[in-house]
Formats: structure tokens, C-alpha cells, sequence
């Protein structure tokens, strides 16, 4: 069985990798993912962008590719759709109006519940299968949408949560984040945040950075040890400070107290947060609002992120409250997403073999 991939992301990719382990060993992928899962038709390193600005820019690129994922779409027998919706739900509905009988999956929904309410009709008529991942999410759907909370991908790679924490900390992590620009905006601020702590620190450098990468994007790393695995270095931690994204909700996962920052260039700042009508940028933070009514780790962000007010929140942090929502969360997430998914790609395989 051929199943036509979008996978655009390197945290999507972390999650087909754990669904493949799922599916049946004669379910073959095309189309855009890591190298690892197969022959994919474009190397992922060359889509790499930050922000609206860099999206723009290369618009023409996009748009060729998702013409040329429409031309593969013909041998595929499924469509699997995964996160990266600015690519993904322009590309599901050229499909389903070339081929309006290919089934298609969508793995990790778009933010509409965020922003663009109005994208959640044409979800509703061009996706087949809406696989979920926060279970809140159904709720801002309609009562016949084919939706399904399916768990959390993050619980089929993280196997291991802290019980209980030091009295005191003695390691912290620092997470810039694997977006070049990330990288570059928050890392004088870790280095000054670090040489003020004089604790034991580690960096999470992303496995695919060359040495060059390093020395340009980091400098000088005295002082810091350099990891590659951020679950094992999260987990053994104490305290840790990281950029937005995926790794927020790790974090939040795994039990490790840690402070969210996020500087993003002015202009993506400005048409995003006319665009995201949220009170939170992070996911643990988004999901505990919904069901607790408050936040579980402070934010900053832009202008906020200094060294005095991430000391200051450091030295408040309740850490003891934190790891009892970090269980809390774990239990509303209840699984992973893996082997539902896994399912809903091979249901009715015998009429398409």
C-alpha cells in the first residue's frame, strides 16, 4: 500500500517514525519526509523557515512542490497530511478536487481553534479522517465532523517522567531552540543567564547541526556541556530554560521545571499576535487554561525576555505545584497517537489491495 506523506516538519518527522513502527512492513511512503523513512523527493533541510517573512520569500518554491505532490497523489492509495498547515491544507484540497474519491488523513491538526476559525469548514469537507492530538480540540468542530481525539504523539517517544525533584538545583538545561534565528536571539542572553547562576548547565544542540553551524549559531560555549538527546537531558536536569515550541511541551510532559522564552523577528511578532488571539504561546500552558483555568510555567516574550526577569521568575518557581501538573497533564493527554493512527491509515486496505 502506497501512502502519499506530507511531512515538512522535523518534530512531524519524529512522530512518522514512530507511526511507520506501527503500520504493516508493506506500506510504502512517498513524498516529503526524512530520509530515514524512504526515498522522500526533496531534502528536508531545504525548507527550513521561520516566520512569515521567510515563507513569503520562498512562495514560487512552495508552490511547486505542492503541484508536483498533487502529480504523485495519482499512484498513492492514501494521503497522510501531517502538522504544517500553511503547505499542507492548500495541498488536501488540489487533491481532493483532482481526486475526490483518495482517502486523506490529517495527522496533527491545523491551529484553527487559534486563529482562522474559518478554515474548520473546509477541514470538515476535505479531510476524510481528522486525527487530533489535543483533546480539547474536537469541541470547535461540528457534531458530525469526522474528528477523533487520537492521544498525543509525544507519549508514544517519551517513556520516562521524574517522580519527585532535588531539594535544590543543580543542573539546567538551556533549549535555544532549531531554528537559526531562534538560536541567535536567545543564546547571549542564556550565556549571561548561566554565568549569573554558576550552575552546572547543559546546551540541547539539534543532532543535525554540522561543527560549522555551531560555531556560528552558539560562539563560545564555555561553561556549558553539549547534549544531543533532549528527553535523557531534560529527564536527568533539574531546571531548565527553552525556547516555544514542541520541546515546551516535553518538558511539560517529562516533569522538568523550565521557563518559556521566544524572540521572533518584529515584523512575524506583529502578524502574529494580530493574527492569534491566545493568552498563552505554549501548548502545556494552552491545554492547562482549558481545564484548570491558569498556567503551569511562566512566559516571555520579545522585549520581556531579559536576564532580570528570568531571574526573577528562576528564583519564584514553584517547583513542587509544577510536577504535580506536569502528572495532571499526562493523565488529560491519557496515550499516545501512534497506533490509533496506525489503524485508521490501514482500515479498509483490502478494498484498495
Amino acid at each position: 500500500m502506497k501512502i502519499l506523506v506530507s511531512a515538512l516538519e522535523h518534530s512531524a518527522n519524529v512522530h512518522l517514525k514512530s507511526l511507520k513502527q506501527e503500520l504493516s512492513s508493506d506500506v510504502e511512503f512517498i513524498g516529503i519526509f526524512d530520509k530515514e523513512l524512504g526515498e522522500s523527493i526533496i531534502d528536508l533541510r531545504s525548507l527550513a523557515i521561520m516566520g512569515f517573512v521567510d515563507a513569503i520569500k520562498k512562495l514560487r518554491f512552495f508552490i511547486k512542490l505542492n503541484n508536483k505532490m498533487v502529480d504523485l497523489a495519482e499512484d498513492a492509495d492514501k494521503i497522510l497530511l501531517i502538522d504544517s498547515s500553511g503547505f499542507n491544507l492548500p495541498l488536501a484540497k488540489k487533491i481532493k478536487k483532482k481526486y475526490p474519491e483518495k482517502e486523506i488523513i490529517y495527522y496533527i491538526l491545523p491551529q484553527a481553534w487559534a486563529w482562522k476559525r474559518k478554515r474548520i469548514p473546509v477541514l470538515e469537507k476535505t479531510i476524510d479522517h481528522l486525527a487530533s492530538i489535543l483533546p480539547f480540540e474536537k469541541e470547535y468542530y461540528s457534531k458530525n465532523a469526522p474528528i477523533e481525539y487520537v492521544g498525543h504523539p509525544l507519549l508514544d517517544q517519551i517513556h520516562k517522567f521524574k517522580d519527585e525533584l532535588k531539594d535544590e538545583v543543580k543542573h539546567i538545561a538551556f533549549m535555544p531552540g532549531s531554528r537559526k534565528g531562534e538560536i541567535r536571539k536567545l543564546m547571549p542572553i542564556f550565556k549571561a543567564l548561566q554565568k549569573k547562576l554558576d550552575i552546572s548547565s547543559t546546551i540541547i544542540i539539534p543532532k543535525h547541526f554540522t561543527e560549522d553551524d555551531v560555531k556560528e549559531l552558539y560562539g563560545d560555549l564555555e561553561g556549558f556541556e553539549i547534549a544531543h538527546d533532549a528527553h535523557k537531558t531534560l529527564l536527568e536536569a533539574d531546571f531548565a530554560f527553552i525556547c516555544s515550541g514542541t520541546a515546551t511541551l516535553e518538558a511539560a510532559l517529562i516533569g522538568i521545571p523550565f521557563i518559556l522564552t521566544y524572540i521572533a523577528k518584529p515584523l512575524d511578532y506583529f502578524i502574529a499576535s494580530r493574527l492569534v488571539k491566545l493568552e498563552y504561546i505554549g501548548l502545556g500552558n494552552i491545554m492547562f487554561e482549558k481545564f484548570k483555568k491558569r498556567a503551569m510555567h511562566p512566559e516571555f516574550i520579545q522585549e520581556n525576555v531579559t536576564l532580570q526577569n528570568l531571574l526573577k521568575a528562576y528564583k519564584e518557581f514553584d517547583r513542587s505545584r509544577f510536577l504535580e501538573d506536569s502528572k495532571t497533564l499526562r493523565d488529560y493527554l491519557q496515550h499516545g497517537s501512534s497506533k490509533r493512527v496506525a489503524s485508521i491509515i490501514e482500515e479498509n486496505r483490502c478494498k484498495i489491495l
